[in-house]
């Protein structure tokens, strides 16, 4: 858990940085081994890509790191449940895990079909709850 909470603490940067950026704000890294390989958040805005969602963005740069395509070994922090994309993607990666911060009750992909991941993928959700909803909250309100 204390693990899970440091590296979650990661992805909020990133979700601070796409905050910052005027981007919806979710971020995310991989980890493998104890250590960071990929890094993204939000960029669809900047980037004019509906698919430049932090997990896409993490995924690219932890298979880069990694020399290959799977990440088996390897675990997901991201700040808001992944959507259906972002959990296509990390089903074809192969991850070995997913945690999130805080559901989404709109478009999370456990709402359409918890198999879109990996038959040996684990999830788990709610670590640093509270931070992560917070930030969409307010985003979303200063929106509106």
């Amino acid at each position: 858990m204390e693990q899970d909470e440091k590296f979650m603490q990661e992805a909020l940067r990133e979700a601070k940085a796409a905050l910052e950026a005027g981007e919806i704000p979710i971020g995310a890294v991989v980890v493998w081994k104890g250590r960071i390989i990929g890094r993204g958040h939000n960029q669809t805005e900047r980037l004019h890509d509906t698919t430049a969602h932090a997990e896409m963005i993490a995924i690219t740069a932890a298979t880069e790191a990694m020399g290959g395509k799977y990440l088996n070994e390897c675990t997901l922090y991201v700040t808001v449940e992944p959507c259906p994309m972002c959990a296509g993607a990390l089903n074809w990666a192969q991850i070995g895990r997913i945690v999130y911060g805080a559901p989404d009750p709109r478009r999370g992909y456990s709402l359409f079909s918890p198999s879109l991941l990996h038959p040996r993928t684990t999830a788990a959700g709610g670590i640093l709850l509270e931070e992560c909803s917070a930030l969409m909250l307010t985003f979303f309100r200063d929106k509106r």
